[in-house]
This record gives C-alpha cells, sequence and structure tokens, in this order.
C-alpha cells in the first residue's frame, strides 16, 4: 500500500479509554453482537491460513483506491483528513480492507463451485416480479379503492400518489420495486406470484395496515453475477454461523 503517513487520530478518541467503550457498548446491550464478530473473524483467519489464502499488497491498494475514489478523496491530504474524522489510522484502514477481502477470497473458495447446484436447488427463490403497493389504515378504505380502480374510476397509480401512507412510494406512485420471492412473507409471494399481469391483489392486512397490490412484471430467474454474489454469501453467512457455535461451545468460549 502506498505510504500515506502516520497520521493522527482525533482528540475524540483520546477522551475515551478502551473501558468506556467496552461498558458503553454493554449498556446498549451490544457487546454480545461485537464479541460474535470478533471471533467470526478470527474463525476467516483460521480458515484461511488453513488454505492457503492470502491477500496480496497490489489487491488491497486496488481496494484503497477504489475506496478513495468512491469517497472522492483526490489526495493523500484528503484520505488522511477522512481517516481521522473516522477515528483510526492508516495503518487501522489497511487491516480493514485486508479482512474484508480475506473474507470475500475465503467465501469463493469455499462455494464458488457450488453455487450453480444451489441455484438449480432453489430456483423459485430468484424470480422476481415488479410490484406496485398501496398501503392504507382503514380496511374501508382499501376496498373503496379496489373498487374505484377496477371499475375505472381513477388508476392504480393514481390511488398510490393520492392515499399510499409512505411518503417515499406516494411519490413513486406505489412503486415497491424488483423484488425476489424469498424476499417477501410467504403468505404475500404465494398470492403475487399466482397472480396475472396488472391484476389488483388485496385488500390484504399486514399489521394494522391493508394494501393492494399490483404487478408489472414477471422475471425468470437467470444466474446473473449478482445473484452469483447473492449465493455466495448466503452460504457463507451459512458456515460462518455454524463455525461461530463451534468456538462457543467447543473451545471454552461460552
Amino acid at each position: 500500500m502506498r505510504h500515506l503517513g502516520c497520521g493522527k487520530v482525533s482528540s475524540v478518541s483520546i477522551l475515551l479509554e478502551p473501558n468506556t467503550v467496552i461498558e458503553f457498548l454493554k449498556r446498549e446491550i451490544q457487546i454480545k453482537e461485537i464479541c460474535q464478530e470478533i471471533l467470526s473473524r478470527q474463525a476467516i483467519v483460521r480458515a484461511s491460513e488453513a488454505r492457503g489464502i492470502i491477500v496480496t499488497p497490489e489487491e488491497i491498494q486496488a481496494e484503497a483506491d477504489r475506496q478513495r475514489y468512491q469517497n472522492r478523496l483526490e489526495s493523500a491530504a484528503d484520505t488522511l483528513n477522512w481517516l481521522e474524522e473516522q477515528l483510526i489510522t492508516p495503518a487501522d484502514w489497511e487491516a480493514g480492507i485486508r479482512e474484508a477481502l480475506l473474507s470475500q477470497k475465503l467465501a469463493e473458495d469455499l462455494f464458488g463451485r457450488e453455487v450453480s447446484r444451489y441455484f438449480a436447488e432453489h430456483r423459485l427463490d430468484f424470480e422476481q416480479i415488479l410490484l406496485y403497493k398501496i398501503t392504507v389504515p382503514y380496511e374501508q378504505l382499501a376496498q373503496e379503492l379496489f373498487y374505484q380502480i377496477e371499475e375505472n374510476e381513477l388508476s392504480f397509480y393514481e390511488a398510490a400518489h393520492l392515499y399510499e401512507i409512505d411518503q417515499q412510494r406516494r411519490l413513486q406512485c406505489g412503486y415497491e420495486g424488483k423484488l425476489y420471492r424469498w424476499s417477501l412473507k410467504p403468505e404475500v409471494a404465494s398470492v403475487v406470484f399466482a397472480a396475472r399481469l396488472g391484476e389488483v391483489i388485496g385488500p390484504l392486512q399486514v399489521g394494522q395496515t391493508y394494501m393492494l397490490l399490483k404487478v408489472e412484471e414477471f422475471v425468470a430467474a437467470e444466474l446473473t453475477p449478482e445473484i452469483r454474489q447473492e449465493i455466495i454469501h448466503r452460504l457463507f453467512q451459512e458456515w460462518l454461523a455454524t463455525e461461530l457455535n463451534y468456538l462457543i461451545h467447543h473451545e471454552g468460549l461460552a
């Protein structure tokens, strides 16, 4: 990694002793999550060493350059100022980059060859729909909107723009996004994936609200680079959970 200078740590961090940080995490009930993250990183390092996986200085530099570009850090001085704002040194940043890249390379090594099989077995999970949604607080209103849309008194998009309770979705006339089957609640997925294009679905009760749905497009499952990474991430997280459980219960860390 190109030399950025030693840098300096903000005075904020000088006021905070390590024990102060730990006590704060305990009071905020976050200490368990942090400890599990630390143990997970240890499991990644151990598994990487066993497989001879390393991260090269060139790979670290490339990722550092990517992050600098992403954060518009055009000079070494800009970078050092940004690191100071984050309360970390260049060495801390480099270590973090190394750990992240090591995790990515280990995940690829463990599960890269299993992607095609997993995709074939879970193909339905990766079907997508282009979904529009109207959420309102009362069942009677949802039912009235359903009838008005069915009778062509107003369009689904007009109804969403007028009555949707979520501001962002109201501005987008009900647009919810392109969603995977697995990202929806099972009871909702079963309804929308069985619907006809353009059909108004509902009202469906969700908690204290009622919603109308409309499928704009069905998107067949395809093993894209993004889906490939999603599958590797899933499998890696499952593996990591197993490794973490082993560390806690079989190595005296419980």
